[in-house]
């Protein structure tokens, strides 16, 4: 997420094929940043779904550590996909925050990328799920920051309700992760060895609570 090189987009082909394809869109909390492919949420969410008789393909993923909204946008249409998939995931905005870029833009932005996340689910809202953004403030990088804890968790909050306002009103599954990520603030095991992302046990769940909503639209 921060003070963190750019690296290529992660776009992982699909090794495994499967009845149901994945598209995750997002940043470091989608690629798993500092932990292992298989210990991330759209990872750890596909092996839940095939638990259940769900054959889901490897998920195709467009993220990066340290992506904003725009630069999410350019990479996108950079990867000129094609077709459609079963159902998309969302999880943007935390560098918008961290850079300090207007709430405004993100609105903006945001609200694009949700569309363009509705176009790749073959246009059904139904298959699209939004994740809220985690509080970083709470991580020893977080605390070690020099920014006040409250502050960056206000933040998040207006962050979150930009984008939990725009996902409601265009009738789009939400997941409010938030407050579960902020147990890292007494629980150091649900962060990563990096002392900033989650950990697996986070990511797990997070797929847990997303796992049922997917699931559902997949019958």
């Amino acid at each position: 997420m921060i003070n963190e090189p750019t690296i290529n987009p992660a776009t992982n082909p699909s090794k495994t094929t499967g009845n149901f394809t994945y598209l995750a869109l997002g940043d470091s909390y989608t690629i798993g940043e500092s932990v292992k492919q298989a210990e991330s949420f759209p990872y750890q969410l596909q092996n839940l779904l095939k638990a259940k008789g769900s054959e889901v393909a490897n998920p195709k993923i467009i993220a990066t550590t340290g992506w904003t909204t725009d630069e999410l946008q350019a990479a996108i249409k950079k990867e000129n996909l094609s077709g459609t998939f079963s159902f998309v995931t969302l999880l943007i905005g935390v560098n918008n925050q961290y850079r300090g870029y207007p709430i405004s833009t993100y609105k903006k932005e945001f609200a694009e990328l949700l569309q363009t996340a509705i176009t790749y689910a073959g246009g059904n809202k139904n298959r699209v799920f939004v994740v809220s953004i985690p509080d970083w403030g709470v991580t020893p990088f977080g605390k070690n920051s020099g920014r006040p804890p409250e502050t960056i968790a206000a933040e998040i909050d207006s962050f979150n309700a930009v984008n939990q306002e725009i996902t409601f009103a265009a009738g789009i599954s939400y997941t409010n992760i938030t407050p579960a990520s902020r147990n890292a603030a007494t629980d150091i095991s649900l962060i990563a060895a990096d002392g900033l992302h989650p950990s697996a046990k986070m990511y797990g769940q997070w797929a847990e609570t997303l796992f049922p909503k997917v699931a559902n639209v997949l019958k």
